[in-house]
């Protein structure tokens, strides 16, 4: 009985001291300084398990479509995304070095992921992040899916390529 008393306790001490720490202003919120390794650690993996629980959904467009893949390079381009996560040729905006944490390189990060999740990650955005809610911004779900393909196919996509779809009236 002893021991689930000290535990109790303990937890209320801890419950309290992170209270004092967060809300008195002691964590640190500057993009400038890197996070605590604890912290990023948690906020890697609470990003991830929202993510997986709330992305869901089919593609109603063929993600593998060079035309929807091209169009959703228009759309990227249009919905300025490049300048956070840069493209085939385009170097990301200084800005964007800036932001904690850093935007990722798609062309690298992409094939990782899921494109339901993708997909989800632009239309709702991510906290705390930099990444915005295109949806709340008005890009409509079917342009989202067309950057999703885009965003998939970005390993193999050139910069002569993104080039010419990006282009005013590119085909």
């Amino acid at each position: 009985m002893r021991l689930l008393a000290f535990i109790g306790a303990l937890g209320i001490v801890v419950a309290i001291a992170a209270g004092v720490f967060f809300f008195g202003g002691f964590f640190n919120v500057a993009a400038s300084e890197e996070d605590n390794p604890v912290v990023k650690w948690a906020l890697i993996r609470v990003r991830t398990a929202a993510i997986n629980r709330h992305a869901g959904g089919t593609s109603p467009v063929k993600l593998d479509d060079p035309a929807v893949i091209q169009n959703g390079a228009r759309a990227f381009a249009k919905a300025g995304c490049a300048n956070c996560h840069g493209a085939p040729g385009v170097e990301w905006a200084k800005f964007s070095e800036g932001l904690n944490p850093d935007p990722p390189d798609l062309k690298e990060s992409a094939a990782g992921y899921e494109p339901a999740n993708i997909f989800w990650v632009i239309k709702n955005g991510i906290r705390m992040t930099g990444m915005p809610s295109f949806g709340k911004a008005g890009v409509a779900d079917n342009d989202i899916w067309q950057i999703t393909a885009f965003i998939k196919a970005l390993p193999k996509v050139s910069e002569a390529d993104y080039k010419s779809w990006t282009a005013a009236g590119g085909q």
